[in-house]
């Protein structure tokens, strides 16, 4: 969906009025984030000029001060704060979460090192977007983005923290590395609640269908429990499909761990 997306916004940027910029779902999917996207691009344009029109086209006019535009891989584009508030109307409370978690987490590099420049906004300039001024879906978005949080690599881990939390669970901790008592690093664990020696992994479909990642998945599992940490293991069935079965194993855990109920 993303290649056809660029695909498009290639060619219309080709005759694009000066001034227009890609907008709401496009410019969320253009910049990499996990965002639904319909056959129709979306342009904008600052008000008062006309909304642009024509076929495959979804024109909007916006205010410039609710509005950053930023220039990526040669195309002109909302930056990721301005586009995450145009869906405040038209996304889920919980879709926005997910979103929002996609722009303020800080990657890694293939050495497994944090690298904050690459990440594309702040929870404060998240933050700044919202408030701003009112606009449709505000109160939408300022309930998101009180659950945003930076640390989830994906949509799937930001569902795992959702579900935890709407069950009542405490809040875990995000991307954390697990070291040995004399610092060697042992992992990356998806989320980890230190207190009861629990750790969260998060098994996209590559875990089971690359043989290098299962194994090293099984490395790190034993490495875990030889510094005393229980891993639950979720797969996206107990996550979507189930996620009571994911939450019942969260659950029992740290009970095992020494959680009280209604405690945080």
């Amino acid at each position: 969906m993303r290649a056809r997306v660029i695909r498009d916004a290639r060619s219309y940027a080709a005759v694009m009025s000066p001034g227009a910029f890609f907008a709401g779902r496009t410019a969320a999917v253009l910049l990499g984030l996990p965002a639904p996207h319909g056959a129709e691009l979306e342009v904008g344009v600052f008000a008062p000029r006309r909304a642009p029109r024509g076929r495959g086209i979804r024109g909007r006019a916006l205010n410039a001060a609710y509005v950053d535009v930023q220039v990526r891989d040669d195309l002109r584009v909302a930056s990721p704060a301005s586009a995450w508030t145009m869906l405040g109307s038209e996304m889920s409370e919980r879709d926005l979460v997910r979103l929002g978690d996609a722009i303020v987490r800080v990657p890694r590099d293939d050495r497994g090192v944090p690298r904050p420049e690459w990440r594309l906004a702040t929870l404060d300039e998240l933050r700044a977007a919202v408030d701003i001024g009112r606009r449709p879906g505000t109160a939408r978005l300022r309930r998101a983005l009180a659950r945003v949080r930076v640390g989830s690599m994906s949509p799937l881990e930001t569902d795992v923290r959702l579900n935890a939390e709407d069950a009542g669970l405490p809040e875990p901790e995000l991307d954390v590395e697990i070291r040995s008592v004399g610092g060697r690093l042992r992992g990356i664990a998806d989320m980890r609640y230190p207190r009861f020696r629990v750790l969260i992994e998060v098994e996209g479909d590559h875990h089971r269908t690359d043989r290098r990642q299962w194994a090293r998945d099984i490395e790190k599992q034993a490495a875990y429990a030889a510094e005393g940490y229980e891993t639950v293991r979720l797969t996206g069935i107990q996550v979507r499909q189930h996620p009571e079965r994911g939450v019942t194993l969260v659950r029992d855990a740290l009970l095992r761990g020494g959680w009280v109920p209604g405690s945080r």
